[in-house]
Parts: C-alpha cells; sequence; structure tokens
C-alpha cells in the first residue's frame, strides 16, 4: 500500500497523465472526466510495481538472512540465537531501515515474549508474498515439528533462493534493453502527433470536436491502451 507522501505524488502523476491523454486525443479538458479511470489504472500499475520492487528485495535480503543463519548454526549456535545473530548482519548489510530489518526487529520481539520461531516465521511467508519465504517458512515449520535436520534444510533453502535470485538478475539484465526500447516505443504516437501539430498545423483539426473523430480517436485510443498492456506482459517474466 502506498504512504501518504507515495499516494500524493502518484496521485498527481496519474492525473497530469489524464489531463495529457485527454488534450492529446480529444483536444479537450472537459474529456478528463470520463477518463478519470485512466488515473485509477496508473495507480493500481504503480501499486503493482512497488509492490513487486519490494517483494524483490525481500528476497535478496531473505537470501542474506538465511545464510547468516546457516552460518550461525555451524557455529554451534541455537536456531533462535542464529536467527537473532542473523538479524544483526541483515541490518548491517542492508541498513536498519531495510526491509528484512524491519521484519527481523519483530522476529526479535517474539522470540524473546517465547512466540514459536515456527509461527513468526509462517506469518512473514503469508505478509510477504513472496514464495521463496513462505516455502521456507513451510518447510521449516514441519522440520522443526518433526525434528528433521533443520542445518541441512536452511543450507539447501539458501542454494535454492541464491540461485533464482541469480537467474532472476540474468533475466532482468537481459531484458534492460527491451524495457527501454518499450517505453521509446510507448511515446512514438504522440512525438509523431507532436511533430505534425508543429510542422503542418490544422492537420489534425478534423478529428477533434465532431462525433466522428471523438469515435475514431477513441478506437485510437483503446488500441494504444491494449498495445501498452501488451509490451508489457511481454517483457515481464517471473522466475
Amino acid at each position: 500500500m502506498f504512504d501518504g507522501k507515495e499516494f500524493a505524488r502518484y496521485a498527481a502523476e496519474g492525473l497530469g497523465l489524464t489531463i495529457l491523454i485527454a488534450w492529446f486525443f480529444y483536444r479537450s479538458f472537459m474529456a478528463v472526466l470520463p477518463l478519470a479511470p485512466l488515473a485509477v489504472f496508473y495507480l493500481c500499475r504503480v501499486q503493482e510495481k512497488l509492490g513487486k520492487d519490494r517483494r524483490e528485495k525481500l528476497a535478496l535480503q531473505f537470501r542474506d538472512l538465511i545464510l547468516s543463519v546457516a552460518g550461525g548454526l555451524q557455529a554451534g549456535y541455537s536456531v533462535e540465537n542464529a536467527f537473532l545473530a542473523a538479524g544483526e548482519d541483515v541490518e548491517r548489510l542492508h541498513g536498519t531501515d531495510s526491509l528484512m530489518a524491519r521484519e527481523m526487529r519483530i522476529l526479535r520481539r517474539g522470540i524473546r515474549n517465547n512466540i514459536p520461531l515456527e509461527r513468526m516465521l509462517l506469518d512473514l511467508g503469508r505478509r510477504s508474498g513472496v514464495g521463496d519465504v513462505e516455502d521456507f517458512a513451510e518447510v521449516f515449520s514441519i522440520a522443526k515439528r518433526s525434528g528433521g535436520a533443520i542445518n541441512d534444510m536452511i543450507r539447501r533453502s539458501a542454494a535454492v533462493t541464491g540461485d533464482k535470485i541469480e537467474i532472476s538478475r540474468e533475466i532482468r539484465t537481459l531484458l534492460a534493453s527491451r524495457k527501454y526500447e518499450q517505453k521509446i516505443m510507448n511515446l512514438i504516437p504522440f512525438l509523431i502527433v507532436a511533430y505534425l501539430q508543429i510542422t503542418s498545423r490544422g492537420f489534425f483539426d478534423v478529428l477533434y470536436g465532431n462525433p466522428a473523430g471523438i469515435a475514431i480517436m477513441t478506437a485510437c485510443l483503446a488500441v494504444y491502451l491494449a498495445a501498452f498492456l501488451l509490451s508489457g506482459k511481454i517483457v515481464d517474466i517471473e522466475v
């Protein structure tokens, strides 16, 4: 969810984008009202992107956490003390305001209040929305109840999570240029029309202020939005 500053910022951006589209496609600021859902759509898209970025950061920080936990277990710590020590390592690596550092402070308070570690990890997995965290919490809970080899389980989880993160990084690197091209292509229709408006004034006047023109521009807007969504799906690859 957005905090207050984020909501104000992205709401203003969404409104500005809606005004731009209203003027570009209809040459009328009155079109902002029927196009208001576009601002809501923009907010939803930004919220989705921010959520995805946060989940990726949390997955990376979680990988570092369980690597540190595995090291603590090898040094002879109990599971709870290994997690407490790992929380301090996460704060040094990613900062005290990082997502995982905040979660570890919650976990630290829970351990001191004698709340079972597996219950807190399951809660973290559900709240995080990160598949790796949820899977780890489930396996850890089962291993803790059944007396399984927790040390080996944590080491394997760290290795699998690390491999997934590296693959995800490689994919993002390969797609970076394609995403940049996608952003440029999204701007091309606006740039072409702006160029024609400057060099050939009145060329598009027939498309504004009459029912036939409004219908044509509405169809163009629908095609543009469909192409925008499709291009986003093409370059959005989940690992």
